[in-house]
């Protein structure tokens, strides 16, 4: 099984919201997400930290479109 890094998928994440996001410059979108990872640091677990970051950032690009 191959294991992924926290980082590589805060990666991923940026790049499928990019792509579903395509009215918000990508570089925005990068930004978006790795802000709300950054409000994670230091929180002691990491198991869902992905998911609350792509939930977040996704609430957070739509009001941008709006």
């Amino acid at each position: 099984m191959i294991e992924l890094s926290e980082q590589q998928i805060i990666d991923q994440v940026a790049r499928r919201l990019a792509d579903a996001h395509t009215s918000v410059a990508p570089d925005r979108v990068a930004a978006v997400v790795y802000e709300q990872h950054a409000r994670f640091t230091g929180r002691p677990i990491r198991d869902f930290v992905p998911l609350f970051v792509e939930r977040n950032a996704k609430a957070e690009l739509g009001r941008l479109n709006s």
